[in-house]
Order: structure tokens, then sequence, then C-alpha cells
């Protein structure tokens, strides 16, 4: 399959990770970066956040486009920090802030009580072309999982090192990258849509 899709993220490791993934689902396909503005995540769930950025880039560029929203959500939370993952320290918290303080907030929580999982959520936006309308597309992928207590590993980003995936002795951030590309919520989100994209491209 030959075609070219806008991933609309600005998170340059997102990015790279798509690529990967992408690459091994759908050979031939390309992700191209997109440099356009940022929409207000307005949703209240990881699908209608992903439909939020995907609209806006495909307004912006008028090409197919796909964006993903994704997050941990943990059980002893209610799902939290879910939708919130990213800005879970506040807007300006990074990555190691937002690890540091969901370890804290969970500190005494048992280890049988520290499920979570990964989740991700991918829109994909056609804008209207040849008379047809703009269609609209959405998958979900989920990689389960639990809490660690500390940090481990060095790769990946976000939670990665504090999640241990279900069947795993590493946590994500101690997997090879070819590891988490075929174990990850990405992956598993863009599998989901491979057929769609067959389909919308083949026709």
């Amino acid at each position: 399959m030959s075609t070219s899709l806008i991933l609309a993220s600005h998170n340059a490791h997102k990015l790279d990770e798509f690529r990967r993934i992408v690459s091994q689902a759908l050979p031939g396909a390309i992700v191209e970066s997109y440099d356009g503005p940022e929409p207000i995540e307005s949703g209240v769930t990881f699908e209608e956040n992903a439909l939020i950025k995907a609209r806006a880039a495909a307004r912006h560029d008028g090409r197919p486009t796909f964006a993903d929203d994704s997050g941990i959500a943990v059980e002893v939370l209610g799902g939290s920090p879910g939708i919130f993952s990213a800005r879970w320290g506040g807007a300006q918290a990074g990555d190691a802030f937002n690890r540091r303080l969901l370890l804290q907030q969970i500190a005494d929580v048992p280890d049988g009580h520290r499920a979570a999982e990964f989740v991700c959520a991918i829109a994909l936006v056609i804008p209207p072309e040849g008379g047809r309308p703009a269609r609209e597309h959405t998958v979900v992928g989920r990689w389960p999982g639990t809490v660690l207590r500390e940090e481990r590993g060095d790769g990946g980003f976000g939670y990665d090192p504090i999640f241990l995936p279900v069947g795993e002795r590493r946590s994500s951030a101690e997997l090879s990258a070819d590891e988490k590309d075929s174990l990850s919520h990405r992956a598993r989100a863009f599998r989901a849509l491979v057929p769609i994209l067959c389909d919308e491209f083949a026709s």
C-alpha cells in the first residue's frame, strides 16, 4: 500500500514510534509530521480528543490525517490519570514529574491492587475529495499491566518506566523498540486501523 498520512502531533517520540509501527503494519505507507496549530483538547474520552486533533489537522493540511490520544488508566484511581495523563502534574509538568506524582498517589496501594492499562485511541479523518464527503473512523487499543513501585529502564517515554505489561518481567521502558512496537497500545490500535485504511485507499 502506497499512501501518505499526516500524524497530528508535535510529539517527536510519538512520531518516531508511529513511523516504526506503520512501517511494520502497513509497508509502503508514509507518516509525515505536522506543523500546524494544536486545538484545545476539550473531549472527555480518548476517542473524542483524538478526533478533535485529527479534524483540526485535516482542515489545516487538507490530506488524510490520523491522531492518537493516549494515556495510562489506573484501576484504583477509577481510570485516572486517563485523558489527563500528559498533564497530571499540571500544564507545565513533564513526564518525570507526572510519574513521581502517580507513584506517590498510590504508594500505599498493595501490589495486588495496582492494575492499570495503557489506552490509545486513534482517529482517522479523510477530507472531502472527488465529491465524496469527509470520512471519520476511530479505533482503540489497550495494553494491560500494573504500576511498579519505582522506575525501571530508560527507554520509551511518558509512563513507560513505571508500567509492567501483563506477562512481562520488564517494564515498558526496558523493552526494545521492536518489542514495544509489537505489544503496545499504539500498535494494537493501529493494527485495528489497518483494514479501515486498506478499504479507504482501495476505493
